[in-house]
């Protein structure tokens, strides 16, 4: 209010953190001056991307939700703010000159609309990346080896019946359940989709049956801390059922006071794979974190659910 601030732009940690902590926080500001918000870092799920719109937006300012890379130079898949049609949760369309093209795990362009596979796009653009300095061979491994010589971004995607794009992140963040895969980012989604979660991560962990469980790590709004955790996670795991389907009901749902965050609110996800195995011993260097103290936390309750195999 004090600056006139009219573009906001920043990521659904952040937007998540807030709404965690009610609307009063920021209700009892005006924001007359804004007119554009944007999200960008990592997938925005849609019950964020409300949030954000109606709450801090008041309904009346797009949402800008950018998809891109330091590799690609700068925005790749993005609305046009009043002019491309919104979708909570996806980032629309490509832009001019971009050409975003899906493929499936053994290297065929998945053609036409409500497809899902690896995001890729088969044309180069002025901003992108051309090397890694000095070392050419690891670019060019990197990104064109995977694909038919095509630039991988390592991501996922899905592309719905409009022709829109939904990153469904990294598909290192793929958990194979029962020999169905299932991306991390949209199990965390159904999760943020009930009215008592601030925000959640999912790992997975060896399962004898499965193969691989599901593990998520859940911080609640508040108004939601207090209620009695076996009912809430009985509610959650209906609330995936629902979203997605049986096969991606959490094994685990563990609540945790905070997620591991670095400076810049990304999760550092490594670290909770790792918790969730059990491997507390090689968690490596967490000075980059925010509250390192968050680990500590995390790492107690762990260890005491993983006695009693009941995750609450």
């Amino acid at each position: 209010d004090d600056l006139g601030v009219s573009v906001l732009y920043t990521a659904p940690t952040a937007i998540r953190a807030l709404a965690k902590e009610g609307t009063e926080h920021v209700e009892r500001y005006k924001r007359d001056s804004l007119r554009i918000l944007g999200t960008v870092g990592e997938p925005i799920s849609p019950d964020a991307w409300r949030w954000f719109h109606d709450v801090v937006g008041s309904g009346r300012c797009a949402v800008v939700d950018t998809y891109w890379q330091t590799e690609t130079g700068g925005i790749v898949i993005s609305p046009l703010p009043g002019a491309t049609p919104l979708q909570p949760g996806s980032a629309t369309l490509p832009l001019l000159g971009i050409h975003p093209n899906i493929m499936s795990d053994d290297g065929q362009p998945v053609e036409g609309n409500k497809v899902d596979g690896n995001l890729c796009f088969d044309r180069p653009w002025p901003g992108q990346a051309r090397s890694i300095w000095g070392d050419l061979s690891r670019f060019t491994d990197t990104y064109y080896s995977k694909f038919n010589k095509v630039y991988f971004s390592g991501d996922g995607c899905h592309r719905d019946e409009q022709g829109y794009y939904w990153i469904t992140g990294r598909v290192d963040d793929v958990l194979n359940v029962s020999g169905h895969r299932l991306g991390t980012a949209e199990i965390e989604a159904a999760l943020n989709s009930h009215e008592g979660v601030a925000e959640s991560a999912v790992a997975g962990y060896s399962h004898e049956i499965k193969g691989t469980g599901i593990h998520a790590f859940v911080v609640l709004k508040q108004g939601f801390v207090e209620m009695n955790r076996r009912d809430l996670i009985g509610a959650l795991k209906q609330q995936v059922r629902q979203v997605i389907g049986p096969i991606a009901t959490p094994d685990r749902i563990q609540v945790v006071e905070g997620l591991p965050k670095t400076r810049s609110g990304k999760i550092m996800r490594r670290l909770l794979r790792e918790i969730g195995a059990g491997r507390y011993e090689n968690l490596g260097d967490i000075t980059t974190l925010t509250d390192p103290d968050a680990i500590k936390e995390i790492i107690a309750r762990h260890k005491e659910l993983v006695g009693e195999e009941i995750w609450i």
